[in-house]
């Protein structure tokens, strides 16, 4: 859906809140009906202070059915009550309003985060590796808070625009002809302001492009500060990113100026067809000017609203954009959402085979016809040279990726027919550079778990499989330790170990170990090793590693060479049948 007039905005925002709209648009309109009333009865009280006796006439069409209905004697003191009733109840429906639009608003942008939050969680593993992280990082941070103030400016334009209506209604009761032709000038301002707001949603549009840039950017510069800092690049990407942020000022600033001329226009015009319309009436008409009062008060006040609407569109066009941003973020991940659900995985019981398995990116084909079985709690290794196929292979096997042909079932069911999210759980990962989160040990492993004593022993456990425990007990804090950024404070294999040991505490079926020693000196990498011999018949582990050394222990490895496995067998039989794995095992000195 794409977002082209202001019904389209309101069917954006009517579809987060629903009932919601009516009932404050409502109160909006009741707010305008009592003001109006309110001066109305202003009228009456006029002819009072004009008139000797203490009973005036009611003084129009509007206090005409006001004193009627009430059953009212319009003397100076129901009058005066009557203007304390309405203003009085005025202000209870307007606080009851800003309470219920506070409320509303929370709500909308509790709704936009979380179901987005839920897409981002359902968004398949292919498409997300085309995503624009950058993209991602700025619509859940700073495009949602503008996302919010375009909602309070739209609703602001609304409310001003039912005051609008409402002053008009009764204005043009009590004069119809002076009502007509300040509603016609105040029409013509519509031509006056339709430019700046093309100009205003443009630069929005703007704005949030290089947000998302900017986003991108920032992301990359934490990332690799380490990189960046000892090449000395830091200083040239700091460049970068503040000329993004003098093109960001730029649009705010151009904005801005739109924004000022319409708030130094609105008095202006508001006085000149005001005064027009007294002109051509008194001039013209010959109309009394105190006949008119009524009208010209409600009327100015019309106006004003009326050029506060126009206002506070423009500032709701200059957050558009990220109104354009949000909605299509939300279609993308929502087509770009994981098609697969089906029953429970239970766990692993047998073996997960691949027959005749196919996989391609696009048109680039990255696997053909891999045929694979690996039972329960074996351990098998991926080798083969960067680009043959390796990882992707891996991601097969966890899920993330669905093959493009051929056939993938554990225990005799097809993936297809799993649910996706029960199978992962069943399944550690970890990767060449294993995330490390900035909280303590015990949150790390633990993945913020509660400390009951089911989970500290299990906690306690996972340690001491993973050759933490004794690193951890030395620690000032023990398991409180904090960790920085990344776990910056850590080498290679604390991070390895801490990675296996949250894998091992979550008691998982398939322990998947990417490059997991590559980048190890050769103590750390036999620490590793040691760890997974202990693992070993306990779990299903599934290698990937470019050092042979690591995978000599393997029940099986399969080779692979662009994209098709071209031997397997244990290591010795390898040695034995392969003349590719015996020049590896050469070069490698193993």
């Amino acid at each position: 859906m794409h977002l082209k007039t202001p019904f389209r905005f309101f069917n954006y925002f009517y579809k987060y809140l629903g009932y919601r709209i009516p009932v404050f648009f409502s109160l909006s309109f009741l707010v305008g009906l009592l003001d109006g009333i309110g001066l109305a009865l202003f009228i009456p009280l006029l002819k009072l202070v004009s008139e000797e006796n203490n009973t005036a006439s009611k003084g129009g069409f509007i206090t005409d059915v006001v004193v009627d209905f009430l059953n009212v004697n319009p003397t100076l003191l129901n009058i005066l009550i009557l203007i304390l009733f309405f203003f009085s109840l005025k202000g209870l429906v307007k606080f009851f309003e800003g309470y219920l639009r506070v409320v509303y608003q929370q709500y909308f942008m509790r709704q936009i985060r979380m179901s987005n939050i839920d897409l981002l969680n359902e968004l398949d593993f292919k498409e997300f590796a085309k995503t624009d992280a950058g993209k991602i990082q700025n619509t859940f941070s700073g495009e949602v808070n503008r996302v919010n103030t375009a909602f309070r400016f739209y609703f602001k334009s609304f409310q001003y625009g039912t005051l609008v209506l409402v002053y008009v209604i009764i204005a043009f009761l009590a004069d119809p002809v002076f009502s007509l032709i300040v509603i016609l000038g105040g029409l013509s301002t519509i031509l006056l302001f339709k430019s700046l707001y093309i100009r205003t949603k443009y630069f929005s549009k703007k704005f949030t492009g290089r947000s998302h840039l900017y986003e991108g950017l920032l992301m990359q510069k934490i990332y690799f500060f380490k990189y960046l800092k000892t090449t000395g690049l830091n200083i040239f990407f700091g460049k970068k990113l503040k000329k993004n942020i003098m093109e960001m000022e730029k649009d705010q600033l151009r904005i801005g100026i739109v924004d000022s001329l319409l708030n130094a226009l609105r008095e202006p015009l508001v006085i000149v067809v005001v005064l027009f319309a007294i002109y051509l009436q008194v001039n013209f008409f010959g109309q009394d000017l105190t006949l008119i009062l009524l009208s010209l008060v409600l009327l100015y006040r019309a106006l004003s609203f009326f050029m506060g609407m126009q206002e506070q569109w423009n500032m709701f066009l200059g957050y558009s954009g990220s109104l354009y941003n949000m909605e299509e973020f939300t279609e993308e991940l929502q087509r770009a959402k994981e098609q697969f659900e089906g029953k429970p995985f239970l766990g692993f019981k047998n073996a997960l085979e691949l027959k005749r398995v196919n996989f391609s990116y696009g048109k680039t084909e990255v696997l053909r016809n891999i045929n694979l079985k690996i039972q329960r709690n074996e351990t098998v290794a991926f080798i083969g040279e960067s680009g043959s196929g390796k990882t992707t292979l891996m991601n097969i096997i966890s899920g993330l990726l669905i093959p493009s042909g051929g056939i993938y079932t554990i225990d005799g069911t097809a993936i297809t027919t799993l649910d996706l999210y029960s199978f992962r759980k069943k399944i550690g990962y970890i990767p060449q550079d294993p995330p490390v989160f900035s909280d303590s040990i015990f949150n790390n492993v633990t993945f913020w778990k509660d400390k009951t004593e089911e989970n500290i022993e299990r906690f306690q456990t996972a340690l001491k499989q993973a050759a933490l425990k004794e690193f951890v007990d030395g620690l000032p804090e023990k398991e409180e330790t904090y960790l920085g950024n990344t776990g910056i404070s850590l080498s290679g294999g604390q991070k390895q170990r801490i990675s296996i040991a949250r894998e091992l505490f979550k008691e998982i079926d398939i322990l998947l170990m990417d490059e997991a020693t590559s980048a190890l000196d050769s103590e750390t990498e036999n620490i590793i090793k040691e760890n997974i011999k202990i693992l070993k018949g306990t779990v299903t582990i599934i290698l990937i590693a470019h050092r042979l050394s690591t995978v000599k222990y393997a029940d099986r490895i399969y080779m692979l060479k662009e994209g098709e496995v071209i031997s397997s067998g244990t290591y010795n039989e390898l040695l034995q049948n392969s003349e590719s794995f015996r020049r590896l095992v050469a070069l490698q000195k193993v």
